[in-house]
């Protein structure tokens, strides 16, 4: 097995459920690996023979998908040592948010937060869930030129070198990209909690469905898929243990 991919035996719980874990975590793939409604996810199902309602798709999305993508990240190797760091609008119910968002150099999510403001109480407060999160420090911190990553970063982590500039944050601003693509579908968001749980799951699985395909020959990324798809089944409780390629 590959660095990074290391074995947990422990797995959701799917007591009191009469579906099985194999139908369960499908639906929970389909609907944050692809832009799917719940009700297409419904009709997937259906065309392969399980009658399962877009309700039932919709709570088992709500309990499990942040506990799948809280395992595939447990998975995951260390971050790198130079983190990005941005933050876009977010329109919720009609209302202006804003969704911050950490990644490091190789693109993986860090941390997602959505907050009311983006001010210096907001950055040092997404700072700090950073840290926390991912128990590490970075050597370079890189923001674009709002004010508040400044004072933020003098207070939380002074000691790491801190970049502004936006012509350097390529990384983190093409990071919103799937998520404006799932905001779309979903035609916005509805909530605050709304968007910071659905985000929080989002932001963990498909990402790990990404191999980077134009650096892999065909064999190399169907085998590469082969152990995520794996590894997948053994978060999700549906084998005990990941193959290798």
């Amino acid at each position: 097995m590959r660095e990074g991919l290391s074995v947990d035996s422990a797995s959701p719980s799917y007591k009191g459920h009469r579906y099985p874990a194999e139908v369960i975590s499908r639906c929970v793939w389909l609907y944050f690996r692809f832009p799917l409604s719940l009700r297409e996810v419904e009709e997937l199902m259906l065309q392969r023979g399980v009658l399962v309602s877009h309700e039932t798709v919709r709570r088992w999305c709500a309990k499990f998908g942040q506990a799948y993508a809280n395992g595939l990240r447990r998975r995951r190797p260390s971050p790198g040592d130079k983190w990005h760091l941005d933050e876009v609008f977010v329109e919720i119910n009609g209302e202006w948010k804003y969704l911050w968002r950490a990644v490091d150099q190789d693109g993986t999510v860090l941390e997602i937060l959505v907050q009311n403001r983006r001010d210096t109480a907001a950055a040092r407060r997404f700072f700090r869930r950073l840290l926390k999160r991912t128990g590490a420090v970075p050597r370079v911190v890189v923001t674009d030129k709002l004010r508040s990553y400044g004072a933020a970063h003098r207070e939380v982590m002074p000691s790491v070198e801190h970049r502004s500039h936006k012509g350097l944050n390529n990384r983190a601003e093409s990071s919103h990209q799937p998520t404006r693509q799932r905001e779309r579908a979903m035609r916005g968001f509805r909530s605050t909690g709304g968007a910071q749980r659905f985000l929080a799951a989002f932001s963990g699985i498909p990402p790990h469905f990404r191999a980077r395909r134009h650096l892999m020959t065909a064999h190399d990324c169907r085998a590469e898929m082969t152990v995520r798809f794996a590894v997948w089944d053994q978060v999700t409780g549906v084998v005990g243990r990941p193959a290798e390629a």
